[in-house]
């Protein structure tokens, strides 16, 4: 990691919101629209000191740095709360919020949880954005810059990421997620929208859901594949404490509970027969749909959202996603 400065300090007696941004020095010029604007990191974590450091330093790194950022540990039992003691040190503006140990590492609902124990530590009017950020990254270093940039020239954007990739054998491989959602180790909202949507639901798929409210609402949920906006995902998309083939089935269960279809299920689950695991990936995923229909369990209980994602994926289907996004985003 090459040197970097600290940026400027502080002083910590006064309130949010008269505190400058972290910009960091010898730099590229930073657009001055983004001198005034404010976002706040908020990542739960759990047993994440195999990967955390690289998180860590590209945050400290970035050419904007956060106003704050609130780190949740979720009860780790490795080396976590010690790294993490050791960076709020240096770090005036990283909190640590430790939660009780629940024995196991929880997705889905349990990580929006935790991630909801670091919202209660901040007045989110206190920022413009604020971001649910993963501890199992590595960032580029204009990232946020960019973001923030994007979200200023276009205020239909409600939650916006990059894209991720994973190093396998010294290349990048893209995990190859939509151009029409942020992603959910990086999503990136602005606040006025976070909070009219209702936030995260305490649900899995989670972090799908909520890009279609987005929508519901009229505004635009996005991620770029770009070279200053692509980052390393350090744990595969998918994968799980106990095996790959169980984080597929587990998101062949996030998408039926969130109302997807069998069609567009299918659909997405042959589009990947070619990304590794080849094939039993995608099986796994089918199987994690069908074998949730067949026992009937329950769904997301909001009948208009459900209605609302069957139309988009149906006319996503016959037109494509691209299409299908650019018909909602017309005026009626």
């Amino acid at each position: 990691m090459p040197p970097f400065s600290r940026g400027p300090q502080y002083d910590e007696a006064a309130p949010p919101s008269h505190r400058p941004v972290h910009v960091l020095q010898n730099e590229t010029p930073v657009n001055r629209s983004l001198e005034s604007s404010r976002y706040v990191l908020i990542s739960p974590c759990r047993n994440e000191a195999d990967y955390m450091r690289q998180t860590l330093d590209s945050v400290v790194a970035q050419s904007v740095r956060p106003a704050k950022w609130v780190i949740v540990d979720d009860g780790s039992t490795d080396a976590t709360p010690q790294i993490l003691a050791e960076y709020a040190r240096q770090h005036d503006w990283i909190q640590v919020v430790t939660r009780s140990d629940r024995g196991h590492r929880a997705v889905g609902p349990g990580v929006v949880d935790a991630f909801y124990t670091g919202y209660a530590a901040i007045n989110p009017h206190d920022y413009d954005f604020l971001c649910k950020l993963d501890l199992d990254l590595r960032l580029p270093p204009r990232y946020f810059e960019i973001l923030m940039d994007r979200m200023h020239a276009d205020p239909g954007i409600a939650t916006c990421s990059g894209k991720a990739y994973i190093e396998e054998d010294g290349q990048l491989i893209d995990e190859r997620h939509g151009d029409e959602t942020s992603l959910g180790m990086t999503k990136f909202y602005r606040v006025s929208c976070f909070e009219a949507i209702g936030g995260f639901v305490r649900e899995v798929m989670w972090d799908g859901i909520d890009c279609h409210q987005c929508r519901m609402k009229g505004w635009k949920a996005c991620s770029w594949n770009e070279p200053e906006l692509r980052f390393v995902h350090l744990r595969p998309m998918g994968s799980s404490q106990q095996s790959i083939y169980t984080g597929r089935k587990r998101h062949g269960y996030g998408q039926y509970f969130m109302g997807t279809g069998f069609l567009f299920m299918a659909a997405s689950a042959l589009s990947r027969v070619n990304q590794k695991p080849y094939v039993l990936g995608s099986l796994a995923m089918l199987w994690g749909w069908l074998s949730s229909a067949l026992q009937r369990k329950p769904r997301y209980d909001d009948p208009a959202f459900r209605a609302f994602l069957r139309r988009y994926q149906m006319r996503a289907l016959l037109v494509g996603k691209a299409r299908a996004i650019q018909e909602l985003s017309k005026p009626n």
